[in-house]
C-alpha cells in the first residue's frame, strides 16, 4: 500500500449511482452478464434508504472512490449469530493489488466487532475467478463444503 492513503467509510446517497457503474462492471467482469442500469441504480438506492437490507462501504483513495462492496445479513440458528454476507466487491482495476479490498475487509471486521453478535463473514465468488479467491484466502477466509442453489423468481420490482 506504499504511496495509498485510503478511507473507507459507510456510503450514502451520493455514491448510489458511483455503485451502480460498480456493479455493473463486476457483472459483466466475472460473469459477462449486463445488468439494466435503472433496476441496479433502484437495488443500490434500496439498500441506503434500508438499513434493515445491509449497508455498502466505500473505499476512498485521496477522496477520490476506488472501490466498494455491500454487506447484508442472515441469521445462524445453529449458532445464534449473524452471518455477514460480502457481496458487490468492486475495485477500480488501476487500484487492484493494492490494498484496497483487505481496507473495506478490515473495517468490515471492525464494525462486526464493534457491533457485536456477528459469528462470520460468507461470500460467493465465481469457480473461475481465482485471483478474488486467492485475496480472500489470504485474508483468512477459505472455501466451505456448500454449494450454492438458486431460483430466481420474476422481478418483483417490475
Amino acid at each position: 500500500m506504499k504511496g495509498m492513503n485510503l478511507l473507507v467509510r459507510h456510503a450514502g446517497i451520493e455514491d448510489v449511482e458511483r455503485i451502480a457503474g460498480y456493479n455493473i462492471k463486476m457483472a459483466w467482469e466475472t460473469e459477462r452478464r449486463k445488468l439494466p442500469q435503472n433496476q441496479v441504480v433502484r437495488g443500490v438506492r434500496a439498500v441506503i434508504d434500508r438499513p434493515e437490507y445491509g449497508f455498502y462501504l466505500i473505499a476512498l483513495s485521496e477522496e477520490q472512490p476506488v472501490g466498494s462492496l455491500m454487506v447484508t445479513m442472515e441469521w445462524s440458528d445453529w449458532r445464534n449469530g449473524i452471518f455477514w454476507w460480502i457481496q458487490s466487491v468492486y475495485v477500480q482495476p488501476e487500484f487492484r493489488g493494492r490494498g484496497v479490498y483487505r481496507s473495506l475487509y478490515d473495517r468490515v471486521k471492525q464494525l462486526a466487532q464493534d457491533k457485536g453478535g456477528v459469528c462470520g463473514f460468507r461470500l460467493y465468488v465465481e469457480k473461475e475467478n481465482h485471483v478474488a479467491r486467492n485475496v480472500y484466502e489470504k485474508l483468512g477466509m477459505s472455501p466451505t463444503s456448500y454449494s450454492i442453489y438458486e431460483e430466481i423468481l420474476p422481478n418483483p420490482s417490475g
